[in-house]
C-alpha cells in the first residue's frame, strides 16, 4: 500500500469516528438531555473535526501543489473526501453571523424593507 492510499485511509477513519461520536451525541442526548456526558463527546467531536480539516488541508496542499503534478491522483476515494471536506465546511460555517453583520445582506433587507 503507498503512502498516499494509507493517507486516505487515515483520513476516512477520522471521518468515520467523527459520525460515531456524532450519533453517539444524538442518542446520549436523546436517552439523557441533561447527561454531563454530552460536554465530552463535544470536546472530543471538536477535536476530531479538527484533526479532519488539517488533514484535508495537508492533503490540499499536497494535491494542488504548483511546484508538482499530482492531479492524476485525484481517484475516487479522494474526490468524495474532497466532496465531504466542502459540504463539512459549508454545514459548519457560522452563517448567522455573516449574514447578520454583511454590509450586502443589510443593504438587501433594507432595500426590501
Amino acid at each position: 500500500m503507498k503512502y498516499f492510499d494509507m493517507y486516505i485511509t487515515l483520513i476516512f477513519i477520522v471521518k468515520i469516528v467523527f459520525i460515531v461520536l456524532a450519533v453517539y451525541r444524538l442518542y446520549t442526548k436523546a436517552k439523557n438531555p441533561k447527561s454531563n456526558q454530552i460536554e465530552t463527546i463535544e470536546k472530543w467531536k471538536a477535536r476530531i473535526e479538527f484533526i479532519f480539516i488539517t488533514l484535508m488541508s495537508i492533503l490540499l496542499i499536497y494535491l494542488f501543489n504548483p511546484r508538482a503534478n499530482h492531479i492524476g491522483m485525484i481517484d475516487n476515494e479522494t474526490k468524495i473526501l474532497l466532496y465531504l471536506f466542502g459540504l463539512i465546511l459549508l454545514l459548519t460555517e457560522n452563517w448567522s453571523s455573516f449574514i447578520h453583520e454583511s454590509f450586502l445582506f443589510k443593504n438587501f433587507s433594507h432595500v426590501l424593507g
